[in-house]
């Protein structure tokens, strides 16, 4: 099962040294060595993992492809129909990731780094290849076979390499359809506004049909919205794990506890801490209130 990916990683590395000559030519300090050489290493471990349970998610695909719904084939139909679907389940998958904190524990290191270069896009999990393959379950279960599944999902994350990039700015008519440097930025922002947007593969569709999508306006700051600043690789891929580790220890009931595993980042029982949600209304309540002031006035 060859996997494209690794075929690609060449064309990743000398696109990474152009990007940062680029920068080095217009002083635009793009890259920082420290946090390149923390997003390189997440890459490596993130493939290392990949190839020891590729066999076995494969094996998952295969027996839910014994159940197969319907005789798909591989015609030109069904890879066209696959592209849809793929990367309309990526976009959920990509989507819960952010509004449930068990799968946002694994994705959280995609948006650690500070910066955004295209070293960003190989600062990819170590832990979520563990669960998230379960989200792609119901398409070899639909008909569709699992080499194709898997062809698919490295095409998507093959795409999403270059639109980590600042050097590339806004496309145009492009933006309407696919999902673009712009678009992705806004993604990364750890600025209120931007948070929990633009969840997009490759179309930029679903955000837009399903009220997630957001334009890149303001100048995007990078990162999270607690910056955890340390480029340890092992730190980055399990920090949130640990601070999940810490919340099940406290002496709260059962159904607390699994809600800071399973509700939305940033939750608590006692309002200690903030969700996007929340962050957000209150972001608009503020931007309301002057209107508000301003009527009462008049």
């Amino acid at each position: 099962m060859p996997d494209i990916i690794h075929y690609a990683i060449p064309g990743f590395i000398v696109l990474m040294v152009v990007e940062a000559m680029v920068s080095s030519a217009q002083d635009a300090q793009l890259y920082e060595l420290k946090d390149t050489a923390a997003s390189l290493a997440m890459g490596i471990g993130n493939v290392i993992i990949k190839l020891l349970i590729k066999v076995p998610i494969f094996g998952a695909y295969m027996f839910a492809h014994q159940f197969a719904i319907f005789e798909i084939g591989n015609g030109w139909q069904a890879w066209l129909a696959l592209f849809f679907l793929e990367d309309f389940t990526y976009y959920v998958f990509h989507r819960i990731s952010h509004q449930c904190r068990f799968f946002w524990a694994s994705h959280v290191n995609h948006h650690s780094s500070q910066r955004y270069n295209l070293s960003t896009a190989l600062r990819q999990t170590w832990t979520g290849n563990l669960t998230g393959f379960v989200f792609w379950l119901w398409l070899p279960l639909l008909g569709f076979d699992p080499l194709m599944v898997m062809t698919m999902q490295a095409i998507s994350l093959l795409y999403q390499f270059w639109i980590h990039t600042e050097t590339i700015r806004k496309l145009g008519p492009v933006e309407w359809l696919l999902n673009t440097p712009s678009h992705h930025r806004a993604h990364h922002g750890s600025d209120t506004k931007y948070l929990d947007r633009n969840h997009a593969g490759i179309l930029i569709i679903w955000d837009r049909l399903f009220g997630t999508f957001q334009v890149e306006e303001e100048t995007v700051t990078y990162g999270l919205t607690q910056n955890i600043s340390t480029f340890n690789p092992i730190k980055i891929a399990m920090h949130e794990w640990q601070a999940i580790w810490r919340d099940l220890r406290q002496p709260n009931p059962v159904a607390v506890r699994l809600a800071y595993v399973f509700r939305a980042p940033g939750w608590s029982h006692d309002g200690s801490r903030k969700t996007v949600k929340q962050m957000q209304q209150k972001l608009t309540s503020a931007a309301r209130s002057p209107l508000s002031a301003q009527k009462e006035t008049a």
